[in-house]
């Protein structure tokens, strides 16, 4: 360890899973060179080889970061396997297969405009959270690190990807030969899907495929960008619709009709099919994930189906992290975050669970939208997303614990709250992602969903920060 010229990483970008801002303003080159500096430190004292994958998104600043991040850690004696731009499944596939790179970080504003950009990082085939984050920002600080010349070299990991997807779907496909729309969305999926689809059954169509760094509609949880995959979905006649982020790890889906199939939706076919393949009494062994805003009904259909089911903290590194503790076969996030652990890596990724999707539904006689309609009727308020100050957010939260403590309310308080009744139930959280607050309630009744809206709003309205309650009260009464 040799002493050098110090970094400090502006603190809002030190994200619970990953490291996130705007570039050229909390985000820039010197990042990207000091994080492969303290990267270095972190693999070495976790006695971990001195070797990285790297990879890129679509985003106009991803090469200027890979570049940087690259020399800091060949600076540091690390070697590195460049696998260009890729999406980010293809970065963790790497870290799952390459013997001598089973760490890597990506380089990815993920769904958020083209302005952001930062990091995912995986350490021995983990991705990194939390403590290890805000490790790598105390390294930095300090200015002790490696000095060394590490070798960089280059290599096509995609290929390898779409061999091995190809090589598990095909086999599980039926005879039925669908048609498919798939919405890139300007990212890093597109050569990944064009090469993919190649080698898949069925006649298939990819729109907004040219990666030009706008991503304008990249976050497929958002309805309005899902408009264009609407319309050329009803245009072709097509079975269904695909739609991806900007770094290829989130899914969201339409069907035949142009109508966008919820989450709950697509989890419970995802769930259904796993079950498919067991006995009932091996299913007593089963346990399925989900995240903290999940319905009450993906829970209570995994129960009635004989298997067990965990709620978890919301965020892609606490699940895969959670998964490997606890031998979970399939674990979502209702943000379009999809994992298989039974026949996969365990890892979120949005284009197998595309070709997942597809194979089900080439062995079904059914549509989409009538596979669909196993889902009880239930109401619900839209995904909410309620702007706040980004250093207010999370003593938001506390406040409220401490408000409904004090009146003797009984809460969830795994990931912010969580308050369930015999109406159903709500939930208020802090983004780690977003300067929000992330708010979803659901009732298996129309008045009951507008009475625990109504209680949202008033607990909310106890907090002594500005909150726009108008704008939640225009979206809990669409």
């Amino acid at each position: 360890m040799s002493q050098e010229a110090s970094h400090v990483f502006d603190a809002q970008i030190l994200r619970k899973y990953d490291i996130r801002g705007i570039y050229g303003d909390n985000v820039n080159a010197a990042d990207g060179y000091f994080l492969g500096r303290s990267f270095a430190v972190l693999l070495k004292e976790h006695g971990l080889p001195l070797s990285v994958l790297v990879g890129y998104d679509g985003r106009f600043s991803s090469p200027i970061l890979e570049k940087e991040l690259v020399e800091g850690l060949k600076d540091s004696g690390v070697n590195v396997l460049r696998v260009g731009l890729v999406p980010t499944p293809v970065l963790y596939f790497g870290t799952h297969t390459l013997s001598d790179y089973q760490s890597g970080i990506m380089i990815t504003g993920s769904h958020n405009p083209p302005e952001y950009n930062g990091f995912k990082i995986v350490m021995n085939k983990c991705a990194i959270f939390d403590k290890d984050i805000k490790k790598l920002a105390e390294i930095s600080k300090t200015g002790l690190f490696l000095r060394g010349d590490g070798v960089v070299e280059t290599q096509d990991v995609l290929d390898s990807y779409v061999q091995k997807v190809a090589g598990l779907i095909k086999p599980q496909c039926g005879k039925k030969r669908l048609k498919v729309v798939w919405d890139c969305a300007g990212g890093a999926t597109s050569m990944a899907i064009q090469a993919l689809t190649l080698k898949l059954p069925g006649e298939h169509h990819i729109i907004n495929e040219k990666i030009d760094g706008y991503l304008r509609n990249a976050d497929p949880s958002h309805p309005p960008n899902l408009e264009r995959l609407i319309n050329v979905v009803r245009s072709e006649s097509a079975d269904l619709g695909i739609a991806f982020d900007g770094d290829g790890d989130r899914i969201g889906v339409v069907d035949q009709k142009g109508r966008i199939v919820a989450s709950e939706e697509l989890t419970l076919l995802f769930v259904k099919s796993i079950l498919a393949k067991r006995s009932k009494p091996d299913r007593k062994e089963l346990k399925f994930l989900f995240d903290i805003k999940t319905s009450d009904v993906i829970c209570r259909k995994v129960e009635e189906w004989g298997a067990n089911s965990i709620l978890w903290h919301t965020g892609h590194s606490l699940i895969k992290q959670k998964m490997k503790e606890e031998h979970i076969v399939f674990a979502s996030e209702m943000s379009g975050h999809v994992f298989f652990g039974d026949d996969y890596y365990g890892y979120d990724d949005g284009i197998f669970a595309g070709c997942k999707l597809l194979s089900i539904l080439s062995r079904s006689k059914k549509s989409l939208a009538e596979l669909c309609e196993m889902l009880p009727s239930i109401y619900s308020t839209p995904t909410i997303h309620l702007v706040c100050k980004e250093s207010e957010k999370f003593e938001i939260i506390e406040e409220l614990k401490s408000y409904l403590s004090n009146q003797n309310i009984d809460f969830n308080a795994l990931d912010g709250i969580r308050r369930q009744s015999k109406k159903g139930w709500w939930l208020i959280r802090a983004s780690n992602t977003q300067n929000c607050l992330v708010i979803r309630a659901e009732a298996y009744k129309e008045v009951d969903l507008a009475e625990l809206c109504k209680e949202l709003i008033s607990i909310l309205s106890t907090s002594n920060t500005q909150l726009d309650l108008l704008q939640l009260y225009e979206l809990t009464n669409q």
